[in-house]
């Protein structure tokens, strides 16, 4: 009866102490890496002001919204406004106001790339749109950890790439 109940309300939506540590460590990550991708693109590229403008309001409200969620877990739906004024921010800049150079182009691609693979785990791992397998059910399974890991390795590198239109 306790494993009905612990799937009827994912460990992702509840107060557990155990997960509040991610919660907070996720929290502080997007706002340096949310900053980073605001950065990149204010001092990168021609994009009209409501992109970055977008931008700055996910940088925000990603690890506000989280850092509020631990003491209320519900409100981790309303992570879906900073994923999306991100995502599609991000989506615009790589259809429409990609550098001129190969890397930083390619830079911009992975991050999108990155950000939307991590609001497709978000939704389906924490709000359950689709059925979980239970390899992949733990928030601390190696098959979890690996998906987390490509995520933001997309992210990283296509920072790093993006970055390089500021060298030379």
């Amino acid at each position: 009866m306790r494993n009905a109940l612990a799937h009827a309300r994912p460990i992702e939506l509840s107060a557990d102490p155990r997960f509040a540590s991610r919660v907070k460590r996720l929290a502080l990550t997007s706002m340096v890496a949310l900053g980073i991708i605001w950065a990149l693109a204010v001092l990168t590229l021609q994009a009209p002001p409501l992109v970055d403008a977008s931008l700055a309001a996910g940088w925000v409200l990603m690890p506000a919204t989280l850092f509020a969620s631990l003491a209320r877990p519900r409100l981790r739906y309303a992570l879906v406004a900073p994923a999306s004024l991100v995502g599609f921010s991000l989506l615009a800049i790589s259809i429409a106001w990609l550098p001129a150079g190969l890397p930083p182009a390619l830079g911009w691609m992975l991050m999108t790339a990155g950000v939307t693979l991590g609001g497709m785990l978000g939704s389906w791992f924490w709000f359950r749109l689709l059925p979980v397998p239970p390899a992949l059910d733990d928030p601390y399974s190696p098959g979890r950890w690996a998906l987390i890991g490509i995520h933001v390795a997309l992210i990283v590198l296509g920072m790093a790439l993006a970055g390089s239109a500021l060298i030379g």
